[in-house]
């Protein structure tokens, strides 16, 4: 569901020239492992050109700051 669901962001960051901006999905009640979703997200999106920004949710009055470049990773 997740490669699904980010071919489809693929194909409108695409259409739009954009980047896409996420916080770090499925790591929280989903249980997921944040390195397995890291390397779906890079697979997908950073190799076919589009940047992509990581941010860790804020805990208090701070907002949310970018955590990773994952354009520069792949």
């Amino acid at each position: 569901a997740l490669r699904e669901s980010l071919l489809r962001v693929l194909e409108v960051a695409k259409e739009r020239d954009a980047t896409v901006h996420m916080p770090r999905i499925g790591t929280g009640l989903a249980g997921g492992s944040w390195p397995v979703i890291e390397e779906i997200v890079s697979e997908i999106l950073v190799r076919a050109g589009v940047k992509v920004f990581v941010y860790d949710l804020p805990q208090g009055k701070e907002g949310a700051k970018p955590q990773k470049d994952l354009a520069f990773t792949a």
